[in-house]
């Protein structure tokens, strides 16, 4: 999966193409502030005969360009493109994600706006996350559901990897429970079809999602959910394992905190804690620093209903919350025939006919803005260089982590994998 960094060696006589990168830096920071560019020097990359602009093709043949390390081993996801995203528009800052903003765009050819997810390629790298961002892309591309969040675009430019999603302006679960409390358990039954319908889709289709919490889940216009972030996604069939510990804490099953191994069933615990969460108010257990420490709480909790739940709800979540994977509610068909779901169709057009009136409600409460922000302040990225609008083609001041991987390539034509990067 992905190029191998792998160059064409041109001669001697090769022509020198020149090609310019500016930054734009800041100009994400403020709706009413002009995006600042700065030029920066540029590097001249070789390109063989064949690859000459000519009458027939102007631009010549891409392929035969020779790429830099630091571009080619983010290939093929990430594409590499010779032009800038002029058309885009930076409307503002949505939220900070694991290494980037996550950024509000309008697409002025489509008038469209969008979310773009930015990652910092020395990031990627430093972390060893390039495996595991590629498959974030690669699964986004292949799944279509009412309920999960539809990948528009991705690509990459000299210093950052760009996702391009759907933009839900009302916001993220997250937010409304911290305004709420609780929900009505009529609207708990909505919330919980929907996201049981994206799960049930993903795992026929032979993927685990494994960070589901309210934070990844978006809502549209009516509050209807989008379940997003495919950063911690893997490919698993039906029968597989897994035995990374990952996701966030207070989620997590028994089996992903004890280091596995784990299947689709850790997504159904993840469920039912969100569950729980929307219609007390509270988590089951409040989290720990280590899952080490967290795997120690959830084996000695007993996980007893509040007598507030309905008896068809405190059973549903019984059935989630089985610490044994083999003995634990699992699977689509059966989360249907739960009887909290009686009555129900689990149709998407159906669920999403009605609007879910306390996200409305809240959606212009004047603390809604600051707490989605959860603390952060658009301040922080005062300095994040985002050369989203500009050409990617230049490695003009380079993190010390991609110069690392281009003096690898070229000066030991080593595969660039080995290189500041691991599988998930």
């Amino acid at each position: 999966m992905g190029g191998d960094g792998s160059k064409n060696k041109a001669s001697s006589s090769s022509s020198l193409v020149k090609r310019r990168s500016l930054s734009c830096h800041q100009g994400f920071l403020s709706l009413s502030a002009p995006l600042v560019h700065h030029s920066a020097p540029h590097r001249e990359y070789p390109i063989s005969e064949q690859s000459r602009p000519s009458d027939a093709n102007p631009e010549g043949p891409r392929l035969e360009w020779t790429l830099p390390g630091f571009i080619s081993i983010f290939l093929p996801e990430f594409p590499h493109r010779f032009t800038g995203h002029m058309h885009l528009q930076i409307l503002g800052f949505i939220a900070k994600g694991s290494f980037g903003p996550i950024l509000k765009v309008k697409d002025l050819s489509k008038d469209e706006t969008y979310a773009i997810k930015v990652l910092p390629k020395a990031d990627v790298l430093r972390h060893g996350v390039l495996q595991q961002s590629k498959e974030e892309v690669i699964i986004q591309r292949q799944v279509r559901h009412p309920f999960l969040l539809s990948l528009r675009d991705c690509w990459q430019s000299q210093s950052n990897l760009f996702i391009m999603c759907d933009y839900c302006s009302t916001g993220d679960l997250y937010t409304y429970w911290t305004l709420k409390g609780r929900f009505d358990e009529r609207d708990v039954r909505v919330f919980a079809a929907e996201l049981g319908s994206a799960l049930g889709f993903l795992h026929d289709f032979g993927i685990i999602h494994r960070d589901v919490k309210m934070e990844n889940i978006l809502l549209t216009d009516k509050g209807h959910v989008r379940l997003t972030d495919f950063g911690l996604s893997r490919r698993l069939e039906r029968g597989d394992r897994a035995f990374t510990i990952c996701g966030t804490i207070q989620y997590m099953a028994p089996e992903v905190l004890s280091g596995g191994p784990y299947s689709h069933a850790a997504d159904w615990w993840s469920l039912g804690i969100l569950i729980y969460a929307l219609a007390t108010g509270g988590f089951p257990l409040p989290g720990e620093p280590d899952h080490c420490s967290m795997m120690n709480r959830v084996s000695e909790h007993s996980y007893d209903m509040p007598a507030n739940l309905s008896p068809a709800l405190a059973f549903l979540l019984i059935e989630l919350l089985c610490k044994f994977p083999t003995r634990r509610l699992r699977c689509l068909e059966h989360f249907q025939s739960q009887k909290f779901f009686r009555g129900m169709s689990f149709d998407s057009q159906l669920l999403q006919k009605r609007p879910i009136k306390p996200i409305l409600e809240l959606k212009n409460h004047p603390e809604r803005s600051e707490r989605s922000m959860r603390g952060l302040s658009s301040d922080l990225l005062q300095n994040f260089e985002c050369d989203l609008l500009n050409s990617p083609s230049s490695p003009v001041d380079l993190p010390p982590t991609l110069m690392k991987i281009e003096v690898n390539e070229d000066t030991a034509g080593t595969d660039t994998n080995a290189t500041g990067t691991s599988s998930p």
